[in-house]
């Protein structure tokens, strides 16, 4: 009696194991595979929305991406950015004076581009990020005074240097949450993620990022 629940115990120990390690082998394949060229269960897309306010500017945006898992220390690619701004108070400057003063001008920028980003990982939570971007933007400006609304064109490139946190994060192929934050260090009169203040400076706008990485081509498996 005694041997056959010690049969039944190594058993169940035995298939119990099995599990486990049958449970485990999708993600270890799938980090072995970083080392073997091109997997396409490495790709994964999602995305962002932004939101970033400062003084009188107000900037919300959205951020399609479409990246690769190199490995699972690092993430890499491209990104489609679209973002609107409105700023309540325009500062200008008077020649005459030498001066910046803040006027009640209103000006609404929507801005659109590509971009490129990377992502390190130095822990599974834990993401430093930079991105690329450059913004074609088409601004109105909008007079108290019923003057004609003035509407030109501009373009900017961008630097984002930021870090976030992601949630659900183990490696190579998990879909996860994250929060960003994020500054334009170019810091680019035109970019959308600066506002300019008096004495000709510019004040650099933080931006949060909040979004999705959904991995794809991952068969059957469930999250």
């Amino acid at each position: 009696m005694k041997n056959i629940i010690a049969v039944i115990l190594i058993s169940l120990l035995a298939l119990n194991t099995y599990g486990q390690d049958e449970e485990m082998k999708p993600r270890k394949e799938k980090e072995s595979q970083s080392e073997g060229g091109f997997q396409k269960d490495h790709l994964f897309t999602g995305g962002g929305i932004e939101l970033s306010v400062a003084n009188s500017t107000f900037v919300v945006g959205a951020s399609p991406v479409l990246g690769y898992s190199i490995n699972k220390w690092l993430d890499a690619g491209i990104v489609l950015n679209f973002s609107y701004l409105s700023d309540r108070h325009i500062t200008y400057y008077d020649p005459n004076t030498g001066l910046y003063y803040s006027s009640d001008d209103k000006l609404h920028r929507t801005d659109f581009g590509p971009g490129a980003f990377v992502k390190f990982y130095p822990l599974k939570f834990l993401f430093i990020q930079a991105q690329g971007e450059v913004n074609f933007a088409s601004q109105k400006i909008i007079y108290p005074n019923s003057l004609p609304n003035d509407k030109t064109h501009t373009t900017a490139p961008s630097l984002l240097i930021g870090a976030g946190y992601c949630s659900g994060r183990e490696g190579v192929g998990d879909m996860f949450y994250y929060i960003s934050l994020s500054v334009d260090v170019l810091n680019d009169r035109n970019s959308p993620y600066v506002e300019q203040i008096s004495n000709n400076k510019l004040n650099k706008l933080p931006i949060l990022r909040a979004g999705i990485q959904i991995p794809l081509f991952q068969g059957r498996r469930r999250y």
